[in-house]
């Protein structure tokens, strides 16, 4: 349902209302390692496009580049700044993969073929998003330099031979890692074996969030920053996207802000996933000694654990780590990075000294089937959310599904399924945070059977 915002002067009041989610994006590691944004400014004036796209994080931007490469006039606005969300919050993880489900299970979810087509997409993401780096010159400190999990048990490990199978059955070149070669990459004695996939890799995300605006400013499109989208409501035969000082009329919307995507201007959007609040921290730049013990070839690394950590190197060589806020951890800064800082001299005993000099609030827009859902508003309007911790490279992939959607590809032929808005169970957050200390028992009865030490949480 549109919500129907009768009077100027109440779009004025709900522009005052718009709450900035979580805390300054200044805060993040990226803020203070990417490059500049590309200029821009606020709307101020009645514009028209082909496609208004509204945020400009990696599924808005990576939408509008696709579509300004067809040919079509795009216009973006963003509340904030471009990757001022998730998109500039997150650890920069690359990873093709389907960390909670089975290929054949993921299928089944979604159902023929969409299912195929969409395990092929998210299984090429990484090289998707690497080739877009390449093609436009985006500088980011890409690397392409794999994905280590890391298996904390036996049955972990068991579980990482079907991975094997079933990832190299659709052309990759993945393989099993022995606890000595998972310690070799990652610099930790604490794992049973693992599972190295050669397409993974890391980024800075606020600058590859700013390099996709850049491009697609390049390419002619335009983004209209601190300029929230108010209302969306029918214009003729197409539809006109309001602001606090402009309006775009565009024949196709793209509504694609995740979880920072403020829903005054579709009613209802709010219910169709489950806000998770996460904190990410960056330590001090390790030396460089220590760089060469832990992650010597700067891969990106997920353990299996239920509560599993994860971690990668930025540039600088800085440890870079994100945790779910739960009571205490999260919510106590002093007590967070005391947590971490055990966790982590315990997982890599070469970090003698480990001071974490960066911390920043993020969220997650979490669906039951962990990835995202294309949502079909009304004839010309479309919205994707629900990334549940995997935007990069499925947010980049599906940004192209957006413009495929939005240059006529019918539904049958796209390649996640056109889905009418439904909500997810809003008891979600709740179950995930009430399940962790059941959890982290398990992770710790499953250490001691396979005669590992379990970690100290």
């Amino acid at each position: 349902m549109i919500v129907q915002l009768q009077r100027r002067n109440k779009l004025t009041n709900l522009a005052s209302r718009t709450v900035r989610i979580g805390d300054p994006l200044q805060h993040s590691i990226w803020y203070k390692t990417a490059p500049a944004a590309p200029e821009t400014g606020s709307l101020n004036s009645a514009v028209s496009a082909d496609v208004c796209i509204i945020g400009a994080g990696f599924t808005g931007l990576s939408a509008g580049i696709h579509l300004a490469e067809r040919g079509r006039r795009v216009v973006v606005v963003e509340a904030e700044e471009a990757g001022f969300g998730a998109s500039g919050r997150n650890s920069g993880h690359c990873t093709p993969t389907f960390h909670s489900f089975e290929l054949e299970q993921f299928r089944r979810m979604i159902g023929e073929p969409f299912g195929s087509r969409m395990v092929r997409a998210q299984c090429d993401s990484t090289n998707f998003l690497f080739e877009l780096i390449r093609k436009y010159g985006i500088e980011c400190d890409a690397i392409q330099s794999g994905y280590v999990e890391a298996a904390h048990s036996r049955a972990a490990f068991q579980a990482q031979q079907k991975k094997v199978a079933d990832y190299n059955a659709l052309g990759k070149q993945t393989r099993l890692l022995t606890a000595h070669q998972v310690e070799e990459l990652t610099g930790s004695p604490r794992y049973f074996g693992g599972w190295f996939h050669p397409e993974g890799g890391n980024i800075n995300p606020l600058a590859y969030c700013r390099g996709l605006a850049r491009t697609l400013i390049e390419l002619g499109g335009d983004i209209y920053t601190a300029t929230p989208a108010l209302k969306i409501a029918p214009a003729g035969s197409a539809w006109r996207v309001d602001t606090p000082n402009g309006q775009i009329v565009a024949d196709k919307v793209i509504y694609a802000g995740g979880a920072y995507l403020a829903p005054s201007c579709w009613q209802g959007m709010e219910k169709t996933y489950a806000l998770l609040p996460i904190i990410g921290l960056a330590s001090q730049p390790l030396p460089i000694e220590v760089q060469n013990q832990i992650l010597p070839r700067r891969n990106t690394v997920l353990e299996t654990r239920h509560d599993p950590a994860s971690y990668r190197l930025d540039r600088d060589g800085r440890l870079i780590t994100s945790i779910m806020l739960e009571g205490r951890r999260g919510g106590d800064e002093d007590y967070t990075k005391e947590l971490l800082t055990t966790r982590f001299r315990w997982l890599l005993p070469q970090l003698l000294e480990l001071r974490w000099e960066n911390y920043w609030h993020g969220r997650l827009d979490m669906q039951p089937r962990l990835f995202p859902r294309l949502f079909g508003l009304a004839p010309g309007v479309a919205a994707m959310n629900g990334y549940s911790g995997r935007g990069v490279a499925t947010g980049t992939v599906v940004g192209k599904v957006l413009a495929d959607w939005a240059t006529g590809t019918p539904p049958e032929a796209l390649t996640l399924p056109l889905e009418s808005r439904g909500n997810a169970p809003q008891l979600m957050k709740a179950a995930m945070r009430i399940m962790l200390p059941y959890l982290r028992f398990a992770d710790q009865r499953a250490a001691r059977r396979d005669g590992l030490r379990p970690p100290p949480y």
